[in-house]
C-alpha cells in the first residue's frame, strides 16, 4: 500500500525524527487520500501524524537495542 514510504530501520542507521515523521505523514496521506488536506481536515490529518509518529519512534526505539553499532539520543518531544 505504501510503497513509497521508506524503511526507517537499518542494521546500522537509526532514524531521525524527521525522517519518522515524513514516513508518518506520507502514510497518513495515503491512507487519507489527500495530499494536502482542507483547512476543515487539517487538524484531524496532522493529529494523525502525530500519532502515527510516536507509535513508530516507540517501535524504533524499542527495537533499537538490538541494532549493532547503532546509537540515538532519546529526545522529548
Amino acid at each position: 500500500m505504501c510503497r513509497s514510504i521508506k524503511t526507517l530501520r537499518h542494521a546500522d542507521l537509526v532514524a531521525t525524527d524527521d525522517e519518522i515523521r515524513a514516513a508518518a505523514r506520507q502514510f497518513v496521506r495515503k491512507v487519507s487520500g489527500f495530499s494536502k488536506p482542507s483547512s476543515r481536515h487539517e487538524a484531524a490529518f496532522e493529529v494523525a501524524v502525530d500519532e502515527i509518529a510516536l507509535a513508530s519512534q516507540r517501535l524504533l526505539d524499542s527495537i533499537a537495542g538490538n541494532l549493532a553499532g547503532a546509537s540515538r539520543a532519546v529526545t522529548a518531544g
